[in-house]
């Protein structure tokens, strides 16, 4: 019919198909050298798309075990499938990956528990006025340089006090570039106590620090003391506007992974901290480009397949899946 000049209409009314089935057809199979549609090579074509089909690969228990232990390493399937991709090894989508999570679940398995699940949150109130402490001078978020906002240079930081159950809570802060953490326990959230600890977090950092952005809490009404001995300047941000410290915000949701609300921190030590610090600054970042925080703060490169790095040593013994048959 195309060749006696019908139209695609036409041809779908004959044949009692949409004509946007006949258009795809067309489209899909149609000859990349002249346009012309021949019936011989579009079944070539279709039957060689349903041979690289995803629906024909099957995986088992040898591809999977290697996930397994990333997944144990609590890094999420995004961030499996993203670095290994990075180091262009080959593996499964994360999608597949899911399935094989709940297809766990239902054997009696563990997997999906190093999932970072949604939790219920208090819901926040918005347009209140700040019922906290009120401090004349504070420098609002509005007067920080652009180069802050943009992420251009290391040493910009967010801070906040993550609590659990009863007084001791911890102080994180978060590098705005690379997403690194930092934190360490207070036994309680003071002026002198969030000091302290504050100094003994960044005094030592390769990169120089020359922010922090930290939201309106009475504990970092100290800020004086912080900008003499750093030598930098702290911002605070609008009262109830989270989302002007995103970065740590998103960084204390998956520190709550590993000290859920409610936890008890009283014997939480600085050695723990750094413990879990270490974990989540070595899990790939989807904003990083499935780069490291650790690697993005200190310049390292991530390793190709040939050096085999920690994610693709257990990504190369994994055989890549035949199509059945």
């Amino acid at each position: 019919m195309r060749q006696q000049g019908c139209g695609v209409g036409e041809i779908a009314e004959a044949l009692g198909r949409h004509r946007s089935t006949i258009w795809r057809e067309v489209r899909r199979n149609r000859s990349r050298y002249d346009g012309a549609y021949r019936a011989r090579w579009a079944v070539e074509k279709t039957n060689g798309r349903r041979r690289r089909s995803r629906r024909n690969k099957r995986y088992g228990a040898a591809q999977f075990a290697p996930v397994e232990t990333l997944l144990r390493q609590d890094f999420s399937p995004e961030q499996i499938v993203g670095r290994a991709r990075l180091e262009g090894r080959p593996v499964m989508s994360h999608e597949t990956i899911y399935l094989w999570i709940w297809a766990d679940k239902k054997r009696g398995g563990s997997l999906w528990l190093h999932l970072r699940g949604a939790r219920k949150q208090k819901r926040k109130r918005y347009g209140r006025k700040d019922s906290r402490g009120r401090l004349a001078g504070k420098r609002p978020i509005q007067d920080r340089p652009a180069i802050v906002q943009h992420r251009r240079r290391f040493g910009d930081w967010e801070i906040d006090t993550v609590h659990g159950r009863g007084k001791p809570c911890v102080l994180t802060t978060v590098e705005r570039k690379s997403g690194l953490l930092r934190f360490g326990p207070l036994p309680r959230a003071t002026v002198e106590h969030t000091n302290a600890r504050l100094l003994d977090l960044l005094s030592h950092e390769p990169h120089r620090v020359h922010t922090l952005t930290s939201d309106n809490g009475t504990e970092f009404h100290g800020y004086k003391h912080i900008e003499r001995q750093l030598g930098l300047r702290v911002y605070f941000a609008a009262p109830h506007h989270a989302w002007e410290r995103g970065t740590n915000e998103n960084t204390n949701g998956l520190l709550r992974q590993y000290l859920p609300k409610g936890t008890p921190l009283g014997t939480l030590t600085q050695r723990a901290c750094n413990a879990i610090a270490d974990k989540l600054n070595h899990r790939p970042r989807r904003r990083l480009g499935f780069r490291t925080p650790h690697e993005v703060y200190h310049g390292i490169a991530p390793r190709s397949r040939r050096q085999g790095a920690a994610c693709g040593k257990l990504f190369g013994s994994c055989p890549r899946p035949r199509p059945a048959g």
